[in-house]
């Protein structure tokens, strides 16, 4: 396992902040670490590399103990802090050169990392001139330069522009193929788009551990549909599969399928033989975001 955590709390006097947290990521995973604000992702996070020390029970990654193996663990891990911590006067290569030194790491390791995270057109400016977007990517960049096999990334995408969202998304993809990755956000299409499994902490205890595979073939199909004309929902509800009709707004329906096939063609095919005109359809997949309140919301 690249990361095992065992019975893991931390207290901050008479606040407990987690309370015997388990879970284990495999080589090769890309895992969404969600939770509210105060949930204990970030205390997680810095109590996997090295950065605070847990109250009780014990933690692993690359089969080192963060709390003995705290050198190892720090060569094995590379962090993305949701503050990126950045010297704002120095330039881009000069940055990732002096970290270089830090690491003890070759300078040809520093124009690997510029190219693999696409800031060889920004390499030569200062950071404190570069937008979020490649600010996140130098961040990026310093957390790959010593090669690690692990990936923990605190909220790595706040704040960007949805251009930017979607490159640092394909970075971490591209990276997740070679590396272990965890990373904190609350942006549920994130995950969706990135992660292979999720896991939801709530209130300092893990509430949901579920690949993303799972979570999907479990989920209920939406279909929201706008017609040209009212249509009655029982009519509607003689579609193969329908669970469930709702009338939104106006000529604008959410259809409930219990099926795996995309039924948007069976919608298709009724309105045309119905001739009805369809002014917009789309599936409507909220399980994700579903769940995430259900489990976070529990008194």
């Amino acid at each position: 396992m690249s990361i095992t955590v065992t019975n893991i709390s931390k207290e901050y006097g008479a606040q407990k902040a987690l309370n015997k947290v388990s879970f284990s990521i495999e080589k090769g995973e890309i895992v969404g670490f969600l939770g509210p604000n105060g949930a204990g992702k970030s205390t997680m996070m810095k109590i996997l590399t090295t950065y605070l020390k847990a109250s009780g029970g014990q933690a692993s990654v690359n089969n080192f103990l963060v709390s003995e193996d705290i050198i190892n663990v720090q060569k094995s891990v590379g962090y993305l802090p949701e503050h990126n911590p950045l010297y704002l006067d120095m330039y881009v290569r000069e940055y990732l050169r002096f970290n270089a030194d830090i690491y003890k790491t070759p300078k040809s390791d520093v124009e690997k990392v510029i190219e693999q995270t696409g800031l060889t057109s920004e390499a030569n400016k200062k950071i404190a001139q570069l937008s979020k977007g490649y600010r996140q990517r130098v961040g990026l960049a310093n957390a790959l330069l010593h090669d690690p096999d692990v990936l923990i990334l605190d909220e790595p995408t706040t704040g960007l522009d949805p251009n930017q969202l979607i490159e640092i998304r394909s970075l971490i993809k591209n990276v997740g193929k070679e590396k272990t990755v965890l990373l904190s956000t609350h942006i549920m299409q994130e995950v969706e788009a990135i992660c292979d499994r999720v896991i939801i902490i709530n209130k300092g205890e893990i509430v949901l551990d579920k690949k993303l595979s799972e979570l999907k073939s479990d989920a209920q199909q939406i279909v929201e549909v706008e017609f040209d004309y009212r249509v009655e929902e029982v009519a509607l509800k003689k579609i193969p599969k329908v669970e469930k009709v709702e009338n939104t707004s106006g000529f604008l329906y959410q259809i409930y399928f219990n099926s795996d096939k995309d039924m948007r063609g069976d919608v298709f095919d009724y309105a045309h033989d119905n001739g009805l005109k369809i002014l917009q359809l789309h599936q409507k997949n909220t399980t994700l975001e579903k769940l995430f309140i259900e489990l976070t919301t529990q008194k």
